[in-house]
């Protein structure tokens, strides 16, 4: 899939959801050597300007209703294969002085309490991942977005053995008005763009109070706060 008509975009997941597309590389993401097979291609296909690290998948139950096996799929799926080709392409395009990362993570990364638990944890991994990396990339010419979707109508929902029509219709996203948003994020250069959520200003507080909060974790002793016995 060519890109602004400057290069082409490796899309992880292209077959179905947010990620369709046209030219395939098949490749199991769970499979090592397939992985392996796909960095290598990053690094070697000077072509390629944009990774968008977009495959995924969720639990079918909870994390505490779920089968090892299922678990650890789980953390290939959304952990392991988003971040080795991240830093994969990071280095690549870092090399070149030019590319971009799109990672679709979600709100859930931002939702610690709701929904099955291991799911939220792998796309706060995915948010925290994309971060940094814009930070390191930024200075070598690489571009890196989160983008943050809430309920989108994939086949994700069908894949784990749940009912997307069950959510009220008014909060379901259509994938071509999420992918529309992204682009619109990823043409403002946004660090992370979060299509659903009006009021930016949200965010930017949300933000801006996780960093105020940074300089207080330089400290070798217990706050006060944690120094006085609690009286029953």
């Amino acid at each position: 899939m060519t890109f602004n008509t400057k290069g082409t975009a490796l899309i992880t997941g292209a077959s179905s959801g947010i990620g369709r597309t046209v030219d395939v590389l098949r490749a199991d993401l769970t499979d090592k050597a397939d992985l392996a097979a796909v960095e290598q291609r990053l690094a070697d296909d000077a072509s390629i300007t944009l990774l968008v690290n977009n495959a995924g998948m969720s639990l079918r139950g909870s994390l505490l209703d779920s089968t090892t096996d299922e678990i650890e799929q789980l953390l290939s799926v959304n952990v392991t294969a988003p971040t080795r080709l991240a830093a994969a392409a990071g280095k690549a395009f870092a090399a070149r002085g030019t590319g971009a990362i799109i990672n679709i993570a979600s709100v859930l990364g931002l939702i610690s309490e709701g929904f099955e638990g291991a799911y939220n944890g792998t796309k706060a991994h995915l948010l925290t991942v994309s971060r940094w990396l814009g930070v390191q990339l930024g200075p070598k010419g690489v571009y890196v977005q989160a983008v943050l979707p809430a309920a989108t109508r994939t086949e994700i929902w069908e894949r784990s053995g749940k009912d997307i029509d069950t959510f009220p219709a008014e909060v379901v996203m259509g994938v071509d008005d999420l992918v529309d948003a992204a682009l619109v994020g990823f043409d403002r250069r946004e660090a992370v763009t979060i299509p659903p959520l009006a009021d930016g200003t949200l965010w930017a507080a949300y933000d801006e109070a996780r960093i105020a909060m940074q300089p207080g974790f330089n400290n070798g002793t217990p706050a006060p706060r944690y120094r006085e016995a609690v009286v029953a």
